[in-house]
């Protein structure tokens, strides 16, 4: 009996580790592949031996192996499904610009029905650092206070970017686009000023003879118009498109990142260089300087995220593990996804299963909101959104010390202090996430896959932000709905005793 038991658990063993392997294959063959639509033969000079040794020295970082990551499909996905909304929607391709027989410049767009936006990309493409219009960017904080909006905001004249017509173009510069292709593909919706579409806007298409570059970028390299730069929301949307741009264009390794704005520097921008390979302002280039694979990453605004907040978009979390046994257009792993990569990108190890109850207790992380100085318009001082949140956290600080039933670390997630890799770890280590409607909770996106979730929303600011983060990571979410700004800290402790008794506490 006992030799028959062992066999049935060595063939189990062997299956396991058989799944394993195709798994990995899958995984790997799909990092490999650079494009279903392979970018364009580059001309003979990208394939120098002198410049392979320069790539090799500024080597890109690798994409990590991530447990929720599921290929990005190419046929992409149907319009209005999930993984059109969070992953490849970006359907319908269009060809601005084609390889010649003596390939040079070559520009493509991929645009989403689902999101109305679009993925733009293209090769010998050439920016004119004094053809838009804006400030330094990348300054300190302190160095720029009280500097106008407007000044970081770009603008473009007309050839701030161009590409080179290749052999068979002569004359003189044309637009890339007409103002019909762009209100069709690149709308401007109800975003006031729709930086990337002027960008796009602003392209020409110029003879090969006077394409002449200061600075050669080889590797590719993401270009990026950023807004409300200095709020975790927007940047989070920022990011994630940014992401998505990446994977929709088949970048086999992170590519390097270029700000087109002015802004100057803030604690976010940790999490940028963390998750790419490089980061410069356009400002700070000091002539011409083109790049071999350029992709215009879209606005924050026109991510799923975003979009969330004022259309239905009806989709669940679930594991990519379930979804790759079961594919649901009404599912979606991609938020997973993208919170591994996070934690991945500041080298915290990425498993698939999370230890239910630590030995030292368990984490419920409050999130504060505090006074801090955000931006050069700010005047240091956050709005409340919880008029007791001092009365409301040593109130869990007694009860936490108190609680007989299990061990209670009682986190004080006081994040505009703290360095975002800090940050990212209290919440990666949090199995209670807590806090009044904020940006903060914006991390949520980071959270392991049995994180549970209370947020206190205050009568002026009941909105969707968070609820809908949590579904669509497939997180238990609750919430305390209160008249005014005041909790009753009873009130906040019998909701979060609830909730760690469902957690064996």
């Amino acid at each position: 009996m006992a030799s028959k038991r062992n066999v049935w658990l060595l063939r189990i063993v062997l299956f396991l580790f058989a799944l394993n392997s195709i798994s990995l294959c899958v995984y790997f063959a799909s990092h490999s592949k650079s494009s279903a639509s392979p970018i364009p033969n580059l001309p003979r000079n990208y394939r120098n031996p002198r410049i392979n040794r320069l790539r090799f020295r500024n080597k890109l970082k690798s994409w990590p192996i991530l447990p929720s990551y599921l290929p990005w499909s190419h046929p992409p996905a149907n319009t209005g499904s999930c993984e059109a909304y969070f992953g490849n929607g970006f359907s319908l391709r269009l060809d601005l610009i084609s390889p010649a027989a003596d390939p040079r410049g070559w520009f493509r767009c991929w645009y989403s029905e689902t999101l109305r936006s679009s993925v733009c990309e293209g090769g010998n493409l050439r920016m004119v650092p004094e053809r838009v219009e804006v400030s330094k960017g990348g300054e300190m904080l302190h160095q720029v206070i009280g500097r106008r909006e407007e000044d970081e905001l770009p603008k473009f004249q007309n050839g701030a970017f161009e590409v080179d017509g290749g052999v068979g173009f002569e004359g003189p510069p044309r637009r890339l686009v007409d103002d019909g292709f762009l209100d069709r593909y690149v709308p401007q919706g109800e975003i006031l000023t729709h930086t990337m579409r002027a960008l796009i806007g602003s392209v020409r298409v110029v003879a090969g003879s006077g394409f002449e570059c200061q600075e050669w970028i080889e590797e590719p390299t993401l270009l990026v118009t950023r807004f409300e730069y200095a709020n975790l929301f927007h940047t989070v949307t920022d990011w994630y498109s940014a992401y998505v741009s990446s994977r929709v264009t088949g970048l086999p390794n992170r590519p390097r990142l270029v700000f087109v704005d002015g802004h100057c520097m803030t604690s976010l921008e940790e999490t940028w260089k963390a998750l790419f390979s490089s980061l410069r302002y356009a400002k700070n280039f000091s002539g011409p300087v083109c790049f071999r694979h350029a992709i215009l990453s879209p606005l924050g605004y026109e991510t799923a995220l975003f979009k969330g907040l004022t259309e239905e978009i009806n989709c669940h979390g679930a594991s990519a593990h379930d979804l790759w046994q079961n594919p649901d257009d009404r599912k979606t792993a991609r938020l997973s996804e993208f919170g591994e990569i996070i934690r991945a990108a500041f080298r915290f190890p990425v498993n698939r299963h999370r230890v239910e109850k630590p030995v030292s207790g368990l984490n419920v992380l409050f999130v504060r909101r505090e006074d801090y100085l955000a931006h050069p318009r700010h005047g240091g001082k956050v709005e409340s959104r919880l008029s007791n949140e001092e009365e409301v956290f040593d109130s869990l600080k007694t009860w936490a010390y108190n609680n007989n039933s299990c061990k209670i670390n009682l986190v004080n997630g006081l994040f505009a202090h703290m360095p975002m890799k800090e940050q990212v770890r209290a919440i990666q280590d949090a199995s209670v996430i807590i806090g009044a409607h904020g940006a903060g909770l914006t991390h949520l996106v980071s959270a392991m896959p049995k994180t549970v979730v209370l947020e206190i929303i205050s009568s002026q600011y009941r909105r969707p932000h968070f609820a809908l983060i949590a579904k669509w990571k497939g997180l238990e979410y609750h919430a305390i709905n209160l008249d005014g700004s005041y909790a009753k800290p009873e009130i906040v402790i019998d909701k979060l005793s609830g909730i760690l008794r469902s957690l064996a506490c």
